[in-house]
């Protein structure tokens, strides 16, 4: 499986906005063909050991099923309306795409 990683760290961290944005990853991009395992939410606040990445605000999880799967996700009209919706209220976005076994 392909796992999919994104970190996204918000201009505009109000709780509204990044509610929102955890809103519009599961209205635009959990039902795509070839998705395996599908999950967004926030950073936990609790997680503060000296390892803990806490520079980003919404993490989305998207595992597929092969590249394919993915490559047709990047392109799809759902994947595209989310970006243009959502891309001006991004500071930094980390993409980390990895082969998983189970």
């Amino acid at each position: 499986m392909l796992a999919h990683n994104v970190f996204f760290t918000l201009q505009d961290a109000s709780p509204a906005k990044v509610d929102g944005l955890v809103a519009a990853c599961h209205k635009y991009l959990k039902d795509h063909p070839g998705v395996e395992f599908f999950a967004a939410g926030t950073v936990g606040e609790e997680f503060a050991r000296p390892v803990n990445d806490r520079t980003y605000h919404v993490a989305l999880h998207v595992y597929f099923t092969d590249k394919a799967a993915h490559d047709k996700y990047q392109a799809a009209e759902e994947h595209v309306k989310f970006i243009e919706e959502n891309k001006p209220n991004w500071r930094h976005v980390r993409v980390f795409d990895s082969w998983v076994q189970r």
